[in-house]
């Protein structure tokens, strides 16, 4: 046979995709990857050394004295895929389909769900945060590392009328007209992470003109990524209105208060927050607890009192959100996290992530698999005994005299 022939090639590749040797090395791979990520969480935290290592197709690293990257290794990505890949083929290629291999069938079936759970919750699983104070009512959650330039005409006392910008949009576009508003935005500049101190006499002029920007330098930073550090984000915006340029602002989520300015009577304010995303329904929180063990100032249980309104849904009730006991409502999960201000702040995390269920009904599918395997074996094992013992002659008995 021709060495090029397709259908070789085409049965030698179906015979390395199903082997067993892949399926250990992949597993093998997963175990060094977890260790990696863990030892690498000191240095990035849990959300940056899990993007690297396990949300991956490779794992690149920086070479010493030069901005290059080389990868050293498959990440999860593509580890998992190979795996998943493994498992379907080899189920399709070797398991014999009847009834005495319909454990072998479902467990392999609970193994690809459960690879498959991972690249659901890696495409779609958003996380925010939600925090209040006790008595606060708040509509919306926040993005912890992902920040908006907000454009909030404040000029009717009822009610403001908000324009948020991604931060993404910030660094892409130009001029960034407001809907609704005869107001466009030209972006002079953007830092996903920045140093902001005093101005000195040494420093470049600034690209500001109005509010607290001339006062300012900003010095750009590498971005970061450890779940405990905020990136500081800097941009500067130029309001114009009928072709009149409304001056040169700087926004940061650093800075304590939004710059301001007016136009034919009307007050807008520009502030850099962190990106919310509207509930839908409100949440209030009634109080929060902090006990400790007696005696102690060691934690025993954080829990936070909330009153869930939803007003397209009539919901009002009272809901007690705790460790280990989170509020599931509408795709969202509400974990208790974390507190401040004395213990009258809450920080809830909330997390959404359409695949939740798929790594329990993995966990089921593979315990109802390996069981009935094991019923089915011993089944067979109990017939082959009972076959032998009918097949084996009785030996004759002597009667003694």
């Amino acid at each position: 046979m021709n060495s090029l022939d397709p259908k070789k090639w085409a049965h030698q590749l179906l015979d390395v995709l199903t082997s067993l040797k892949l399926t250990i090395l992949c597993l093998a791979m997963l175990i060094v990857l977890v260790v990696a990520c863990t030892l690498a969480q000191v240095q990035l935290g849990t959300w940056g050394a899990v993007e690297i290592y396990m949300r991956s197709w490779l794992v690149w690293v920086d070479l010493p004295g030069g901005e290059r990257h080389v990868p050293v290794m498959p990440g999860g990505a593509l580890v998992g895929l190979v795996l998943a890949a493994n498992l379907l083929v080899a189920q399709l290629r070797r398991l014999e389909l009847s009834w005495k291999k319909v454990g072998l069938w479902i467990t392999h079936a609970g193994l690809i769900l459960l690879v498959a759970g991972e690249f659901v919750s890696a495409a779609f699983q958003v996380e925010h945060q939600l925090v209040f104070e006790e008595g606060q009512t708040v509509g919306y959650v926040e993005h912890r590392q992902q920040q908006e330039l907000a454009i909030v005409d404040a000029s009717d006392p009822a009610v403001d009328d908000v324009h948020a910008i991604p931060q993404g949009v910030l660094g892409r576009r130009s001029e960034i007209p407001l809907a609704g508003t005869p107001i466009t935005l030209r972006v002079h500049g953007y830092f996903r992470n920045a140093q902001l101190r005093n101005r000195g006499p040494a420093d470049p002029p600034a690209p500001a003109t109005a509010g607290i920007g001339p006062m300012v330098t900003a010095l750009e930073l590498p971005v970061e990524s450890r779940d405990d550090r905020m990136n500081t984000v800097a941009a500067w915006v130029e309001p114009v209105a009928a072709g009149r340029s409304l001056g040169v602002w700087m926004v940061s989520n650093a800075l304590s208060a939004p710059q301001a300015f007016t136009w034919e009577g009307r007050s807008y304010q520009l502030l850099m927050r962190p990106a919310r995303e509207y509930l839908g329904y409100s949440m209030t929180l009634k109080k929060f607890s902090h006990d400790r063990y007696p005696g102690t100032e060691i934690p025993k249980n954080f829990s936070s009192l909330v009153r869930l309104q939803d007003k397209g849904r009539g919901e009002d009730r009272d809901v007690l959100i705790y460790m280990n006991q989170p509020l599931r409502y509408r795709g969202k999960t509400f974990y208790q996290a974390s507190f401040g201000k004395g213990d009258t702040l809450s920080i809830l995390q909330v997390v959404e992530n359409p695949g939740w269920l798929m790594p329990y009904a993995s966990t089921v599918l593979v315990t109802v698999g390996l069981l009935v395997h094991f019923a089915i074996s011993l089944r067979r094992s109990m017939k082959r005994r009972d076959a032998g013992a009918a097949a084996t002659p009785k030996q004759p008995q002597t009667q003694g005299a």
